[in-house]
């Protein structure tokens, strides 16, 4: 995420108590701020806590990626007004009710989405059921965005090592595409299918439910190694394919943006 270290850098003197004197990185989302006097670098965590829960000045752990492109940039394979709802509308109130469960929570929100995914279980219970949806959700449509692009950046065949590797797993790039169309049609309900490089170093596909990836599933040991999703929530495709989501899929291949997906399967072999 774009600013990620100063984020969690920032959060984790704020939980230290020691934002004394800091100036704020601009985006990080404060409202209407009107600061009090810092008692500076030996202010007690719950003075920190107190003080960034005040009406008017909440902190916002985690902030929505802006698109890489143009909300009009994958016509005529999703059109602006879905990208805009999905974006601006979905996306956005994962973003905020993440936010909001972890109000409070300040050395929670020092952690970066994927920690944050993996630290669900020891969470406590009033929290757990929200951060574990929404940041798997936030998560996700984080991804999606990256690894599409416009027409004429995007679609075709993979090149290079991940070709190769789609070919020695999958019989070749047809055979892969069909299996993870499959997985991704036949997903019940809500859900993402996904590309990935499992714990025994290959290539695997599988779909997930709701706000659930590969790592959560206990799949891969890196967030690294999640290489390629597709989104098949409804909101997804409703506006432009209604209930056919084959079709919203036929047109997805011819947006997927490989040499970012190959940027993503090079880095795995390091994660």
């Amino acid at each position: 995420m774009d600013n990620e270290y100063a984020r969690r850098e920032f959060l984790r003197q704020a939980a230290a108590g020691g934002v004394g004197g800091l100036v704020l990185p601009t985006w990080l989302a404060f409202g209407n701020v009107c600061r009090a006097n810092q008692t500076g670098a030996d202010q007690s965590r719950s003075n920190a806590l107190d003080k960034h829960n005040q009406k008017g000045n909440t902190l916002m752990a985690y902030t929505l990626p802006n698109l890489p492109y143009g909300f009009d940039a994958l016509q005529p394979y999703i059109d602006e007004q879905t990208m805009r709802i999905h974006h601006d509308k979905h996306h956005n109130a994962y973003v905020t009710n993440l936010n909001k469960a972890l109000e409070g929570h300040l050395d929670l929100a020092t952690k970066s989405v994927e920690e944050l995914m993996l630290a669900v279980p020891k969470l406590p219970e009033d929290i757990k059921i929200a951060v574990r949806n929404n940041a798997g959700q936030h998560y996700n449509h984080s991804l999606y965005w990256e690894i599409m692009a416009p027409p004429g950046k995007s679609g075709g065949e993979p090149t290079g090592k991940l070709a190769d590797a789609i070919s020695s797993t999958f019989g070749g790039f047809a055979k892969f595409k069909e299996v993870l169309t499959k997985s991704a049609v036949t997903c019940f309900g809500s859900g993402w299918a996904w590309l990935y490089v499992g714990k025994d170093g290959k290539l695997a596909v599988c779909s997930t439910s709701n706000q659930e990836n590969p790592l959560t599933a206990g799949k891969v040991d890196s967030a690294a190694k999640q290489l390629l999703v597709v989104d098949v929530w409804e909101h997804a495709y409703y506006l432009k394919y209604q209930n056919r989501r084959p079709d919203y899929l036929d047109a997805w291949w011819n947006i997927v943006n490989w040499p970012r997906v190959a940027e993503r399967f090079n880095q795995a072999a390091t994660a």
